[in-house]
């Protein structure tokens, strides 16, 4: 099962994202429009202090209007390493290099109109080097007991995609 892009036309190029309107033709023969955000991808990163809290930010998003705790993140500039991507958000974020850094893999965000992938990663034995942050970025650094961020999931207080796949994930994985 596939559908074949016939046209894409440019609708909207910026600097984090880019929207085409495809025209494709469907595995019955059949014509249809697609819209499709391509996205450069991104990474995300579970942090643990050395007394096993996580390090999570509070940061406004436009998109929901609001902010936000969620754990730290960032786009990958073209063709950087997503381990490399993940050390730099890490210290521009929050301050810290992890000693140690492991991938929890990682998902598709949207993938019926986006392409937009996020690397999850786990970092521990955190070691203070900061880097300046972006310009246009304004956190708070939280840190939050393990188990305490668990249970915001179900409270709500955490919403974010990305924070609680990292969180559910990394459970699975520490346990093992």
């Amino acid at each position: 099962m596939s559908e074949i892009i016939l046209s894409s036309e440019p609708i909207y190029e910026g600097r984090m994202l880019n929207i085409y309107l495809n025209t494709v033709r469907l595995p019955d023969g059949q014509l249809a429009k697609r819209e499709v955000i391509r996205h450069p991808g991104a990474v995300a990163i579970l942090a643990f202090d050395d007394e096993g809290n996580i390090l999570l930010v509070r940061q406004y998003r436009a998109g929901i209007d609001k902010a936000i705790l969620e754990i730290p993140a960032g786009l990958l500039e073209e063709d950087e390493d997503p381990a490399d991507c993940a050390e730099r958000e890490l210290r521009e974020e929050t301050g810290y290099r992890p000693g140690i850094l492991e991938s929890l893999g990682g998902y598709f965000v949207a993938p019926g109109y986006n392409n937009e992938y996020i690397h999850l990663f786990l970092a521990d034995d955190l070691q203070e080097a900061p880097l300046a942050h972006d310009a246009d970025e304004f956190l708070e650094l939280i840190r939050v007991p393990y188990d305490h961020a668990l249970a915001m999931i179900d409270s709500g207080e955490l919403s974010d995609s990305k924070t609680i796949i990292a969180l559910l994930k990394a459970t699975r994985w520490l346990n093992e």
